[in-house]
């Protein structure tokens, strides 16, 4: 019975090896097309979304909030493309640091409420991103290829 369990177990992680691409990639595709959205959003009514960075007393509303939708917009295509996915998340992480510090944080009083904040998961997935780079289906990967350059072991 133990023979047949571990044979099983090994036949199932063979499979689940030999499709690991496709984690990166809906990840990829699903968290790219939502900060592509999101930023188109915020670009076309970028009239409102400067008078919340008013509100929020963020200097040089105009411009900052300009830069941060512009920055979900082209982020989030390039995430959904996985172009440039390293460097294009270093942007989307001083985004979410700047929502964080300056707008999300004062309604925050304990360590679980930033565990649960929005705004940390997204940075954590963007730190994955940053490291782990946008896996095997991506325009990063068949650019790397092209090149010649080694991207996986």
């Amino acid at each position: 019975m133990r023979q047949f369990i571990a044979d099983k177990a090994s036949r199932l992680l063979e499979i689940l090896q030999a499709v690991r691409w496709v984690g990166p990639l809906v990840v990829r595709l699903v968290f790219g097309y939502f900060w592509l959205e999101t930023g188109i959003a915020k670009v076309q009514n970028l009239d409102g979304f400067t008078q919340r960075f008013v509100g929020w007393h963020i200097p040089y509303p105009a411009f900052n909030a300009g830069l941060s939708a512009w920055t979900e917009l082209i982020g989030g295509l390039f995430i959904l493309l996985g172009l440039f996915t390293r460097l294009i998340c270093i942007p989307m992480i001083i985004n979410m640091a700047v929502a964080v510090a300056l707008v999300v944080s004062a309604n925050l009083t304990s360590l679980d409420d930033y565990v649960e904040a929005d705004e940390i998961v997204y940075s954590l997935i963007f730190f994955w991103l940053l490291i782990a780079g946008p896996g095997k289906v991506s325009v990063d990967t068949f650019i790397a290829r092209w090149l010649g350059i080694r991207t996986q072991a």
